[in-house]
């Protein structure tokens, strides 16, 4: 049951520190968790752990929280705003991955503990980081696209930019999770796995994110009437 509170705890954590972050420090909040989230991902998804009765990745929530950090952003900043997000996240996945192999060379000191379990972790890492890299990139790519696809649709049926802000960002995140969930599991797992345990994690991550999907909406809702709110009150002023 520890394991499932942990979770329940961290999406909380999580999607309320990006409300913070955007709160206090506007975009650039959100830009700079997007680059922790992404490099602290890449470490969380080495790791394997049971939950709700299935054994799943535990990068996945932080993996999420970027989704809903470029749904802000295209919702309140615009679609440049979100895309700038996106090649944040994939400057700083890259440099995490260049500079944690370089660590790799270094010769330790006689009196070094840490190195051989840096080594433990990190010399089985390169296929997971260049395949986690590869799926943010696409799936993120692809969900700010959707996301103001959606936008575009809602608008033109209803002639209002505001309605439906529910189905855009669920009709976009649900589907760039499902694309991400598929590339990773392919990229990251096949061959390490049998086919049994690859269906378990795709299974298990893609349910993990409907749930966060779901629940990002209402993270989402608020970060608008935050925006909206701070726009009003620079008006007055």
């Amino acid at each position: 049951m520890i394991n499932e509170l942990l979770l329940a705890g961290s999406v909380v954590f999580i999607f309320s520190m990006a409300l913070i972050s955007y709160r206090f420090f506007g975009r650039t909040g959100l830009y700079c968790l997007s680059a922790i989230a992404t490099i602290l991902a890449n470490i969380e998804v080495l790791l394997l752990v049971n939950a709700f009765g299935m054994e799943q990745t535990l990068g996945n929530v932080l993996f999420a929280v970027t989704f809903l950090i470029t749904d802000i952003l295209s919702e309140c900043e615009g679609k440049k705003a979100a895309n700038k997000a996106v090649w944040i996240g994939m400057f700083t996945s890259l440099f995490f991955l260049l500079l944690s192999q370089s660590w790799l060379m270094y010769v330790p000191a006689e009196n070094d503990r840490a190195m051989g379990a840096i080594r433990e972790i990190f010399s089985s890492t390169p296929r997971m980081l260049i395949s986690s890299f590869i799926v943010y990139a696409v799936s993120q790519m692809f969900d700010v696209w959707l996301y103001h696809k959606w936008w575009a649709f809602t608008e033109r049926k209803t002639g209002d930019r505001r309605r439906f802000l529910w189905l855009r960002n669920n009709g976009s995140t649900l589907v760039s999770q499902l694309l991400n969930t598929l590339l990773f599991t392919l990229f990251a797992f096949y061959g390490t796995y049998d086919g049994g345990t690859l269906v378990s994690i795709f299974v298990s991550s893609y349910v993990i994110y409907i749930f966060t999907s779901l629940l990002d909406t209402p993270a989402l809702y608020l970060a608008r009437k935050l925006h909206e709110k701070a726009a009003a009150e620079n008006i007055q002023i």
